[in-house]
């Protein structure tokens, strides 16, 4: 029997919206995908086509990570900014 371990993610980036969310994002090797914790759940979030940095979405929540680091979450029609500063 061939034993599987768990991947272990590439990087970790938590981030502070000015709503009051907080967003911690998991990257892992050869997957174009982010893991997010949000709200206390677990989701993953597809790569989505985006003109200015890269966006990640999953039904009505999207996730987009700017150029220069910061982040905007969107949840249905509202937006907040999100910034990975400690």
């Amino acid at each position: 029997m061939l034993a599987t371990l768990p991947a272990a993610a590439q990087n970790f980036i938590t981030y502070h919206c000015n709503d009051g969310s907080e967003v911690v994002a998991a990257f892992y090797r050869g997957d174009s995908r982010v893991h997010v914790q949000l709200d206390g759940k677990a989701l993953t979030l597809s790569k989505r086509i985006s003109l200015t940095g890269t966006r990640f979405g999953r039904g009505d929540i999207s996730f987009t990570i700017a150029k220069d680091g910061s982040a905007t979450l969107k949840r249905g029609r509202s937006a907040t900014a999100c910034t990975n500063a400690p």
